[in-house]
């Protein structure tokens, strides 16, 4: 999202340093998000066409194309989040569910009885509903300064389920996931042609190091665009090993 005297590439940039925490509040009383859903969006392992469509129109609203880099769905960020959601990240793998399920603070991170990838999915469904109650519309569909509203709406906190769930622990996942697809390693399906590392001067993991190694004994290397610190003491390392 973006407001009028706040720049974008700063935004994005900070989000670097720290995302933004999930307070825990009241639950819904549901173990799975409206039970089995539909089959996967052609070109997704796990977003059903609406969903699919309501996380293309969010990525580009809160990545939108600028001078910097182009739209979220061109840097991958929504094949991103299918592929978490489909993936361990979603099954919730790693997360403790026996309950008991008491309320947190956010220090305390993940604290649902929902599946990450449930989690997602009711958010969905739920702000889709709000949209077509209050614009007549769901969320892909609506204008642009709707959905901002929207957003922010989550964000807060202001905008609240009928179901319970909390709209800002959703929003917090999402938010999450968004910029992790901005400037996750592109393996991952997001931050395509590296365009976030770019933006923020970090190279990545440069592949051919060790030919570089040979190739720049005794010059100073540069990676594409930016010197790096990293890049620089890793250099000196390795040619003291040799």
């Amino acid at each position: 999202m973006s407001e009028d005297n706040f720049d974008r590439r700063d935004f994005l940039k900070s989000a670097v340093l720290g995302g933004a925490a999930a307070a825990t509040v009241a639950l819904p009383s549901v173990a799975t998000a409206q039970g089995a859903a539909a089959a996967p969006a052609p070109g997704y392992a796990f977003l059903t066409p609406e969903e699919a469509a309501f996380v293309e129109t969010l990525v580009d609203h809160m990545v939108p194309a600028d001078q910097h880099t182009p739209k979220g769905t061109d840097v991958g960020i929504n094949i991103y989040i299918d592929r978490a959601l489909a993936g361990g990240w979603g099954k919730g793998d790693k997360l403790y569910m026996q309950g008991p399920w008491a309320a947190g603070v956010p220090e305390q991170g993940y604290q649902l009885p929902l599946l990450p990838s449930d989690l997602y999915r009711f958010g969905i469904a739920n702000t889709n509903a709000h949209c077509v109650k209050a614009y007549g519309k769901p969320f892909d569909q609506i204008t642009s300064a709707q959905r901002e509203e929207v957003l922010k709406g989550l964000d807060s906190g202001k905008l609240t389920f009928e179901s319970g769930l909390s709209s800002r622990v959703f929003f917090g996942v999402v938010y999450q996931t968004v910029m992790e697809g901005m400037f996750a390693d592109p393996i991952y399906g997001g931050n395509k042609d590296k365009v976030g590392w770019k933006m923020i001067g970090f190279p990545g993991v440069v592949q051919v190091n060790a030919q570089n190694i040979s190739k720049y004994k005794n010059k100073q290397y540069r990676s594409e665009e930016h010197t790096s610190e990293f890049q620089s003491l890793a250099y000196l390392v390795c040619r003291l090993l040799l």
